[in-house]
């Protein structure tokens, strides 16, 4: 409760700030600047304070944890524009803007160094334009410094989520007002100037890439873990074109993220940016070469499949199906796998989680060819069959909708002699009991659709459900006499007695 009180008070701060300083909210594409998401930090970087430290005390390129203190009044001055000097100077000039933007202020607090925060807002705005425009070639040393000036600024601590420390159970992160960082007037623009850095032609990879290093790409990560949609997103695009452009960097960034998965599913279950790094692995999954690596197949069973299983899936099921969907259309063998994968983290009492696997079942299906479909056939239409009796109409309904796509229905069609008597029983049940009219409506539709497919084999699926259904009336009844029986010694031997 404490958490969640001085989480509202930023909300607020963050709020007041935005309009105090009348910067463009996300998505304003006038002002040059992207959305993106909100930075996170994995828990060991949010132990500490938050701290600060001078320009002078940063740390190597690579980023660490870096303190900054806030400036006194008056100790920063606004310097002139790179249009007022010559060409020749820029680069120190462009040293000396990365020194003031190295300061860090307080905006929990609207009134509090007012000037300063305007004077740096306004530096970082030049910092981005100088590396659009592409008026000139930064120096390396100067890259290094600038590389040093945004690990100050975006790799900080954090607030503790709203469900740590407190023992209280995550609600629905959807429901849930997020998290907005206060100081985002500021961290907006460095994001911004790393990504045009990134996706500049002048930027050299391989000068770029012993500044943007393993450590680097690490720290980036764990901002994914922010509360901050707007800084994820920043993230997500940034990570993305890092990937793009600097190939070195392309299996370790994959280790890495798998290496999150892999936390997030066996020990925490909580991790705010897992749709983020869904959206990222979309894009690179979509780009395997044929024949698929192994490690690519590990991948999908060891870390995408097992991502069925966090109670949290609702919040990335649409980024997770998408990518196992590509695997699938890229190598058409890996259906049978993926099945059986979603087939082994089944729920069993969450209705709504069963409601997105049979839509996600669906669109794998679409892309499974007749071979994989007959490996795995049994075991999924038995599966299916218990969707259809279920008391929730919304999991019997989605089971049903299955029969109005054209390509299940025709690989169900080609299988019928296997199908049809797996899923008869629960067709019967449903038309003689299930609640509601819409599911037993759709199950009529279904029924008939066999019925036109093999009348011979459907009387022959009926003949057998009403030999069985007679079968156990009678063993009912004989249960039921065994008991009057037993119930008409007793009461003998009562009287006896």
């Amino acid at each position: 409760m404490f958490n969640k009180i001085i989480k509202r008070g930023h909300r607020k701060a963050s709020k007041a700030d935005d309009s105090a300083i009348g910067y463009a909210p996300p998505g304003n594409r006038g002002s040059g600047l992207v959305s993106t998401s909100n930075v996170v930090v994995n828990h060991a970087s949010r132990v500490g304070p938050t701290g600060s430290g001078a320009p002078n005390s940063a740390p190597p390129p690579g980023g660490g944890g870096v303190t900054a203190a806030s400036p006194l009044p008056g100790a920063i001055e606004a310097l002139p524009s790179f249009r007022d000097v010559p060409v020749s100077e820029r680069q120190n000039l462009f040293l000396r803007k990365l020194q003031i933007c190295c300061y860090q202020f307080d905006f929990t607090d609207t009134l509090k160094s007012v000037r300063e925060k305007e004077i740096k807002r306004q530096t970082l705005l030049e910092l981005v334009d100088f590396i659009q425009s592409g008026s000139g070639k930064i120096h390396e040393n100067v890259q290094e410094e600038m590389i040093r000036m945004i690990s100050i600024n975006i790799f900080r601590c954090l607030p503790p989520s709203a469900h740590e420390n407190t023992g209280v159970e995550v609600n629905d992160p959807e429901e849930e007002e997020p998290y907005l960082e206060p100081a985002w007037p500021h961290l907006q623009i460095v994001y911004e100037l790393l990504l045009r850095y990134v996706v500049s032609q002048d930027t050299d990879t391989k000068v770029a890439k012993r500044y943007i290093d393993h450590s680097f790409v690490l720290k980036l990560l764990d901002l994914f873990d922010s509360e901050d949609p707007r800084e994820r997103e920043y993230s997500k695009t940034i990570l993305h074109r890092i990937y793009g452009k600097f190939m070195v960097h392309r299996p370790f960034i994959r280790k890495a993220i798998n290496n999150i998965f892999y936390r997030f599913i066996y020990e925490t279950e909580r991790h705010s940016g897992i749709g983020e790094l869904l959206e990222i692995l979309g894009s690179i999954i979509n780009g395997f070469a044929l024949p698929m690596k192994e490690e690519h197949k590990l991948f999908l069973v060891r870390a995408l499949i097992p991502l069925h299983k966090p109670k949290p899936i609702a919040v990335y099921h649409q980024q997770l199906s998408y990518c196992i969907t590509q695997f699938v259309e890229k190598d058409y063998k890996l259906a049978d796998t993926v099945i059986r994968g979603l087939l082994k983290y089944w729920p069993v009492t969450n209705c709504q989680k069963e409601v997105l696997f049979l839509g996600e079942l669906e669109e794998v299906l679409e892309a499974t060819q007749a071979a994989e479909f007959q490996r795995c056939m049994i075991p999924l239409f038995r599966q299916i069959a218990r969707c259809l009796n279920s008391p929730h109409f919304q999991v019997a309904e989605r089971a049903l909708f299955l029969w109005n796509n054209e390509h299940i229905v025709s690989l169900i069609a080609q299988n019928r002699n296997v199908i049809l008597p797996i899923i008869f029983e629960a067709l019967e049940k449903n038309i003689q009991s299930h609640w509601n009219q819409a599911v037993h409506g759709l199950t009529v539709n279904v029924r008939k659709m066999f019925l036109d497919m093999d009348v011979e084999l459907f009387e022959d699926c009926q003949r057998q459900y009403e030999e069985k259904q007679a079968k156990a009336r009678d063993i009912e009844e004989e249960r039921q006499l065994a008991w009057r029986r037993l119930a008409e010694v007793a009461g003998e031997d009562m009287v006896t007695v």
